[in-house]
């Protein structure tokens, strides 16, 4: 027999009920949005999630990092260096590797508080299109979903 029986999943299925297609679809929806009001500050918004996560120090260590935001760790570090290029950023002297000392430079700061105001305006827009009711389930359900890794 060709193609799939009764008891397996249709291709149908998927386009209605597939999880991964529906948060990648939000996911590059909301990216698209955030990244668009953060352009004329020439900055994305993994960039700016970068920013605020070492602003804030936790963690520290790459692949605590990377981990906490759900990163393959290759992927934080390519990241970090163009940041480190632009002045954003400085890696202790440990470099990349186990850094134990990320920081923002004077120049992150100050874009950072630049962007700020930018990320807050689609912030709010996106929490008005979800609904105040249904915000904080939302984002619950999705920090939950980043948790549950195999």
């Amino acid at each position: 027999m060709t193609g799939p029986d009764r008891n397996d999943a249709s291709v149908d299925d998927v386009v209605n009920e597939c999880l991964a297609l529906r948060t990648r679809m939000a996911a590059r929806a909301v990216t698209r949005r955030f990244d668009e009001a953060l352009r004329p500050l020439k900055l994305r918004v993994t960039q700016f999630t970068l920013l605020v996560a070492i602003e804030k120090g936790e963690p520290a260590k790459i692949p605590d990092l990377a981990h906490r935001l759900a990163m393959e760790r290759t992927t934080l570090i390519r990241n970090l260096k163009v940041m480190d290029r632009a002045g954003l950023v400085d890696a202790g002297p440990e470099g990349y590797q186990r850094s134990r000392s990320l920081r923002l430079t004077q120049k992150g700061r100050d874009l950072l508080g630049r962007a700020l105001p930018l990320w807050r305006q689609v912030q709010a827009q996106l929490e008005a299109e979800v609904g105040a009711k249904d915000t904080p389930e939302l984002r619950a359900l999705l920090e939950r979903l980043a948790r549950s890794q195999p």
